[in-house]
């Protein structure tokens, strides 16, 4: 995986950190750039919608200030802030370019032990052990590629944590992750997509190929694990598609994946803003936004209707059932 970098933007005070001085030398080739606050970058700010891939090779290094819990009632009981936000990635439908529009980027936050600090206090005050998501704001596999905080997280929440600790990845760079003593308390989830799809929408993702292979790997190291069908994207031939996907996870999945693993199921939301950077970014783009089958959902955001939603839940759940029997369906949403 390409993780090169044409420049740095840091707040200096991330320097005074263990992991901003690791940063520090591992990038000391590429220009340095001061900012105030890795929230606001007034020049990067004002770039065209255009230069939304440009941006991505930036990376960006601060200080987490914000540590706010949100309660979660799906795979986990909280969201958690954790030590990146944004991506390397270009998901054409991504959700993090709702919270950051053009400039999600990716943010590395050197306070790790801080956050894991928290983290921890949480779940040994908590009155059962509680599912804490890690990786809701980033793609946690991606970043441990340069800063290693997965390594240091999973080891560090074995011996001390209670509970467990989840996160999400398209990224298939699971190798040093394969040998921790994790004692069962990471959920290890992998996002599938028909390789049509990854092809031309999850742009600078690792192939699905390699993801079945990443999950395989991981549930026989032990870890418990999950797929993630997300998100669904109803193209012209979606049943060809994910009929075709669902079979191949049946051919390719590893024993240990079907007989312990689960399933969520997530239907694309789409939004003004990702279309608006989608065509400005990448003329001759997939057209993810479909006023046929869309309808508005809040402010500048799209959902499927009703009546295709359905139609999709059940041919899905049609098919997990005949192919992937054993594996439970959390949700679909």
């Amino acid at each position: 995986m390409d993780m090169r970098f044409d420049a740095v933007y840091y707040e200096p005070t991330a320097l005074n950190y263990e992991l901003g001085q690791m940063l520090q030398k591992k990038y000391s080739a590429l220009p340095w750039i001061e900012i105030e606050n890795h929230n606001h970058i007034p020049e990067l700010a004002a770039s065209e919608n255009r230069d939304f891939t440009k941006l991505k090779n930036h990376l960006i290094i601060g200080i987490r200030k914000t540590h706010k819990y949100v309660s979660n009632h799906k795979v986990s009981d909280w969201l958690v802030p954790y030590t990146s936000s944004g991506c390397r990635a270009m998901c054409l439908y991504c959700y993090l370019v709702c919270n950051y529009n053009k400039c999600s980027y990716l943010r590395l936050f050197v306070n790790r032990e801080q956050m894991l600090d928290k983290l921890l206090k949480k779940a040994a005050a908590a009155p059962m052990p509680q599912t804490f998501e890690i990786g809701s704001n980033s793609d946690l596999l991606l970043e441990n590629a340069i800063t290693d905080n997965l390594i240091y997280t999973i080891q560090r929440f074995a011996q001390e944590g209670r509970g467990h600790l989840t996160f999400p990845t398209k990224f298939d760079m699971v190798d040093p992750l394969l040998g921790l003593e994790h004692k069962g308390k990471i959920i290890f989830r992998m996002s599938i997509n028909p390789e049509e799809i990854i092809h031309r929408i999850e742009l600078g993702t690792s192939s699905l190929p390699a993801r079945i292979h990443a999950l395989n790997e991981m549930a026989e190291a032990g870890y418990p694990v999950g797929i993630l069908l997300a998100p669904i994207i109803l193209l012209p031939d979606w049943k060809q598609l994910y009929g075709r996907l669902i079979e191949q996870l049946s051919d390719e999945l590893s024993p240990k994946v079907k007989q312990n693993g689960f399933i969520e199921i997530i239907l694309m939301t789409y939004s003004f803003v990702q279309n608006a950077i989608n065509t400005d970014a990448f003329p001759n783009s997939t057209n993810l936004l479909n006023r046929e089958t869309m309808t508005g959902r809040g402010r500048g955001k799209y959902c499927y209707r009703n009546d295709v939603r359905q139609e999709a839940e059940a041919f899905l759940q049609q098919q997990l059932s005949q192919q992937l029997a054993n594996m439970t369906i959390l949700y679909i949403s």
